[in-house]
């Protein structure tokens, strides 16, 4: 079994992953994506984690791997064990910062060489939980073969010993300084008797009470001064053997790193970063799960389904996250979303592409249970402010980007389309909005379309009507809870009321006036 990456199980399935080539796909601030991901990389920012983000897998035996591995991270043990690695290797990284940014030359060699032991460390610490771990997943098992015949290899069990034999050996390095005037005087240690407890017991007796603290506080910085830098040169002269056999293991372990272990380390923090992110909605009952993946079937549904973006703001205001559900069965392909405005149909419209994106990174979906589809391309229609530095006015730019999408699209990809055409009249945003709705089921599309064009609900029969709801008796509140049933004709109306400030509030308001 050969281990390429706990990302992607085959080198096809990968690509070469650098922050100045990958950016957001151009959907993720429609959905939302991007604050999801911004919130799941917080504080891991070293790793820069965002262009794994960014690219979808293409097959459902690459995202069955992902499920495999990111299964067997919640575990609690092994979650711990390989976090206590990461957290190694991050003091590794440490030391060799602190050492690129020191000036004497034996300092920045005892840095590297504890960098290096931290890493020796985290390796066979690693190597010897797994050896114990009950691994099922592919890609952790070949990782634990990788990672035994590398701990075992004759360059890490040298490199381990030697930079353990040095340790041990600066360990041992004792001396004595003796001051005198401006001058210093090193030499090697030859059992002096340690005066400083005989002197507190001398001078205990003349304690009265709390007295002042004249403790002389050290600075925090690394770097030596130049005295300090002086005594340091004296004592490699008294121990030269030692500090030079410091000098040989730096120059000839720069390349300590393996690159396979430390691309493990960077790729697993994207299964952490994720399973810790989840566990904020976790702790408050809400459910997740690895969804069923088909690139041939779309028929599609979730349970209990919500929009991350969303959710994550209200966990932090402690507020409620209402959940949905939806199905796509048999020759339905499109969910047509009509209902009052504030009423959650934008949100249904997010939360469904935002499920079948994460589910093509193959992660959990916010869902009790879900059947997604792997699409070739995500594209999103949401209606955009009108600029003044566009000339061609509104709808024919609403016009020129659903063409571009229509024209890029295929059967296995799938639109969101968001209160497109609200520029124009309703005569002429029904007879475009068919058009459109005509094309995309020519196409085949998988489509989420939020209108308030009751008619295209009952267009075809792959079209779907879904109607945000209010609370019975009052339609000021809203349930945000978006129903499987026929449009009420209330939606556009609604519309026009607002509009033109007939609602009951708005009346209620000019009457006083």
């Amino acid at each position: 079994m050969i281990f390429h990456s706990i990302l992607f199980e085959k080198p096809e399935d990968d690509l070469i992953i650098e922050s100045d080539q990958f950016e957001a796909p151009d959907f993720f601030i429609d959905l939302n994506l991007d604050q999801v991901v911004e919130a799941i990389t917080a504080g891991k920012e070293e790793y820069n984690l965002k262009p794994y983000f960014y690219l979808p897998l293409k097959s459902a035996d690459a995202i069955k791997y992902r499920h495999e591995a990111m299964q067997e991270l919640e575990d609690d043990t092994l979650f711990e064990q390989v976090k206590s690695f990461a957290q190694k290797m991050r003091v590794m990284r440490e030391y060799l910062a602190r050492r690129d940014k020191l000036y004497y030359k034996y300092q920045k060699e005892r840095w590297f060489l504890d960098a290096v032991g931290v890493y020796c460390q985290a390796v066979t610490g690693l190597a010897e939980n797994l050896t114990r771990a009950d691994l099922h997943s592919k890609g952790f098992l070949a990782f634990r073969q990788y990672l035994s015949s590398y701990t075992g290899s004759a360059g890490f069990t040298t490199l381990f010993a030697e930079t353990q034999q040095l340790q041990a050996a600066l360990a041992s390095v004792k001396y004595s300084i003796l001051i005198k005037s401006n001058y210093i005087r090193v030499r090697k240690y030859a059992g002096e008797p340690d005066y400083s407890a005989e002197v507190e017991q001398t001078f205990q007796k003349f304690k009265q009470g709390e007295v002042k603290d004249y403790t002389v506080q050290f600075t925090t910085s690394y770097d030596m001064n130049p005295v300090e830098a002086g005594v340091l040169e004296l004592i490699a002269q008294l121990y030269s053997e030692t500090f030079q056999s410091l000098d040989r293991y730096y120059d000839k372990n720069a390349g300590y790193l393996d690159e396979t272990t430390g691309l493990f380390d960077r790729e697993i923090q994207f299964y952490i970063a994720y399973l810790e992110y989840l566990g904020r909605f976790k702790l408050i009952g809400l459910q997740f799960c690895y969804p069923k993946i088909s690139d041939e079937s779309k028929t599609v549904y979730a349970y209990e389904t919500f929009d991350l973006a969303l959710a994550t703001k209200l966990v932090a205001q402690k507020s409620p996250i209402v959940c949905n559900d939806f199905y796509l069965k048999g020759q339905e392909r499109i969910f047509v979303v009509s209902g009052p405005n504030q009423g959650g149909k934008t949100t249904f419209a997010r939360t469904f592409g935002q499920l079948h994106y994460l589910s093509s990174l193959g992660c959990l979906v916010p869902a009790r249970e879900a059947q997604l589809f792997l699409f070739d391309r995500l594209f999103t229609h949401f209606e955009k402010e009108e600029t003044i530095t566009n000339f061609s006015g509104k709808l024919q730019e609403d016009l020129v980007r659903i063409h571009t999408i229509l024209s890029q699209a295929t059967p296995g990809s799938i639109i969101i389309m968001n209160e497109i055409f609200t520029s124009t009249t309703l005569q002429d945003a029904v007879f475009l909005s068919q058009k459109v709705m005509e094309k995309i089921i020519e196409l085949d599309l998988l489509c989420v379309c939020v209108t308030f064009i009751d008619e295209l609900s009952t267009f075809s029969e792959k079209t779907v009507s879904m109607v945000s709801t209010i609370v019975p008796g009052n339609p000021a509140l809203r349930t945000y809870k978006v129903v499987r049933r026929p449009a009420d004709g209330l939606s556009y109306a609604l519309t026009i009321a607002e509009k033109y400030r007939l609602t009951y509030a708005c009346l209620k308001e000019r009457i006083k006036s």
